[in-house]
Formats: structure tokens, sequence, C-alpha cells
């Protein structure tokens, strides 16, 4: 989330080499690299980003198996990508996560 100030809840911190996400929305399904990411969403590249306030499914390939989440598109940059905010988590989900982001290099 992003506060009415300009700043993030959550850091963001750059992605591991090769690190992917599998999205899908209602009429698409794709695999595609993440950029940055941290705890509240992420920068997945892709070519054709779908529109600003698409909610997507996300399944975030970590390495002990793959996170699921829902998110909402909150920006896009056509050719280049798009800032995903995460809506929703499971618990499980959400604590894997959260240690497979603490021991990324800050």
């Amino acid at each position: 989330m992003i506060t009415s100030t300009g700043t993030r809840r959550y850091a963001r911190m750059k992605s591991p080499e090769g690190l992917g996400v599998a999205w899908q929305t209602t009429t698409q399904k794709l695999v595609s690299r993440v950029e940055t990411l941290g705890l509240g969403g992420l920068f997945i590249r892709t070519q054709e980003p779908p529109m600003t306030g698409t909610i997507i499914r996300l399944l975030i390939d970590i390495p002990g198996g793959g996170v699921r989440a829902r998110a909402i598109v909150r920006n896009i940059r056509p050719g280049e990508g798009m800032g995903v905010g995460i809506v929703y988590m499971g618990r499980e989900d959400r604590a894997r996560f959260s240690s497979f982001l603490s021991q990324l290099p800050s």
C-alpha cells in the first residue's frame, strides 16, 4: 500500500536473479520475471500488462514451494510491466514469503 504521503507501507527490494511468478486474470495466464518485491507487492515484467485496477492471482516461485496471493494492478508501464499490490495472502503463504524476504540482501 502506498500512503497518502507517497511512501510504501512495506519496503521493496530487488528480486533475486530468475525469480518468477505465474499470474492470471480472467482472460490471461502468464509466467513473468519479478523485478522488485516486498510484503506489500511486486513489480512484474510483462510486455502487455492488464489495466490498472485488475485483480490478478499470483503464484510466486520461491525456494521451498510457491506462495499464492491475490493482488490488484496499481500501475502499469506499457511494454515494461506492472506494479501490483497484494490484497490477500493466506497466513502460511505470508509466513513463508516473509521468511524468504528476510533472507534477501537489503
